[in-house]
């Protein structure tokens, strides 16, 4: 656990945000390696299954974070005002909760996953293969709801470390049940979506143990599971708001890969191709904004305003050293980045994916000042304020997209990108300033 109320706010940053940079990597990676080896063995039909389904996934995966996200913020506000029943009570409704929600959304997705691949009109000759892999993913979301509240419970007491843990045993699982299922038993993309299960099924096992055994502010007796309405009213207000501002994101993802698709499967591949790697370079953006939500609603519990408003200067300062960074590593290393990640003899895919990623690589400064920002306004609970900046940017870039990709191809999706960011930094900068006096009030 850390106590963020107290020491160096730049050392609390850096110290939380180191290990979920690598516990992001390390989940990027097995995405990486997963789209490879699909590649490699199953050829480009099966990329783009893994691929069209991927938007669906990621829908399911941040509504699930959002939950978790908006519970950590309670959480460190109980922890940071050192009420440790309310900690308590917190973490108990939202599993609850969560064992419920996850289970329902298991069932409509299983059931409706060839209906939401045609409706982001999925390629016909990976429509069935898609299907299968689909289906196979909902019943694995069941254990990653639970992970996803587990390791954001840990986080939101300053723990960013124990999750990293169990995100790479799972990920070293995934990669070695990929070979098994894919290269040695044949099973296609069924088995790289059997994969995935056993493993997010490990992580979600592994926390829900280290908790039980190692982490007593969490620790719940059989009788302290409970709901409690008040508490779960301020989570599903504050997590409804997070998990719909996580999900506009791939809502809109959605949309653009539809544009995507209408070019073909080349461009389909150079796309999630650079998407893998525009991950990796908001890897540690994302991070910091969740170390500045954590410290700043750690120091909103304590009452400690000047802490709050260090929270987000010295983020921001971080934030804006990390771009030429990755501006220059992704230029430099574009080329073996897509050929890394393409299909072998792919050249059309490398060649396209490479003069778009030369172009967005300039435009990565955006989401590094957005993210410290929405860190900040997160850990101060202006959930809504996160959520209309997101649907804003994610709006304005889909509408760029269709105007764009017919005329100058998979490039206009980067310039998109870009005018979408820049008026979410419009809109998040015009709040701060006009609330000033009330945010730190």
């Amino acid at each position: 656990m850390r106590d963020m109320t107290v020491g160096s706010i730049e050392g609390h940053l850096i110290k939380y945000a180191v290990p979920m940079i690598l516990g992001n990597i390390i989940q990027l990676t097995y995405n990486a390696a997963d789209s490879v080896i699909i590649g490699k063995y199953l050829g480009e039909e099966a990329l783009a299954a893994v691929s069209v389904s991927n938007p669906i996934m990621t829908i399911m995966i941040l509504g699930a974070s959002g939950i978790g996200i908006g519970a950590s913020v309670i959480m460190s506000r109980f922890y940071g005002a050192g009420d440790m029943e309310k900690l308590k009570r917190e973490f108990s409704t939202t599993l609850i909760f969560g064992a419920l929600f996850s289970l329902a959304v298991f069932i409509m997705g299983f059931l409706l996953s060839g209906q939401m691949l045609r409706w982001i009109n999925a390629p016909e000759e990976s429509y069935d293969m898609a299907v299968v892999y689909l289906r196979i993913i909902f019943v694995g979301f069941l254990f990653t709801f639970q992970y996803n509240i587990l390791s954001a419970s840990l986080r939101g007491i300053g723990d960013s470390k124990a999750p990293v843990m169990f995100l790479g045993v799972s990920c070293i699982i995934n990669v070695c049940l990929d070979f098994i299922f894919i290269a040695c038993f044949k099973m296609g993309v069924g088995g790289a979506g059997l994969a995935t299960v056993f493993a997010e099924a490990a992580s979600a096992g592994l926390c829900a143990i280290w908790i039980r055994n190692k982490v007593s502010a969490l620790h719940i007796n059989r009788s302290g599971f409970a709901v409690d309405r008040r508490l779960l009213g301020e989570t599903l207000k504050s997590g409804g708001l997070t998990a719909l501002q996580q999900a506009a994101q791939p809502i809109g993802k959605v949309l653009i890969q539809n544009a995507i698709n209408t070019l073909g499967v080349v461009a389909i591949g150079a796309f999630n191709g650079v998407c893998r790697i525009d991950d990796f370079a908001c890897i540690p953006s994302q991070s910091l904004g969740s170390a500045i939500m954590t410290c700043t609603a750690q120091n909103r519990g304590a009452k400690k305003k000047d802490r709050v408003r260090m929270s987000f200067r010295k983020g921001m300062i971080i934030a804006l050293c990390y771009f030429p960074i990755i501006c220059s590593i992704s230029i430099i290393f574009k080329r073996p980045f897509m050929e890394i990640l393409s299909p072998n003899e792919s050249h059309m895919m490398v060649e396209m994916g490479v003069g778009y990623l030369l172009v967005k690589s300039w435009f990565f400064i955006m989401p590094c000042i957005n993210n410290a920002i929405q860190g900040f306004f997160r850990g101060l609970g202006f959930m809504s304020v996160v959520l209309a900046a997101t649907v804003i940017q994610i709006s304005i870039r889909t509408v760029f997209v269709y105007i764009l990709t017919p005329r100058i191809g998979i490039v206009g999706e980067a310039y998109a990108c870009f005018i979408g960011w820049i008026v979410q930094f419009i809109f998040e900068i015009s709040f701060y300033i006009i609330n000033r006096r009330k945010i730190y009030a």
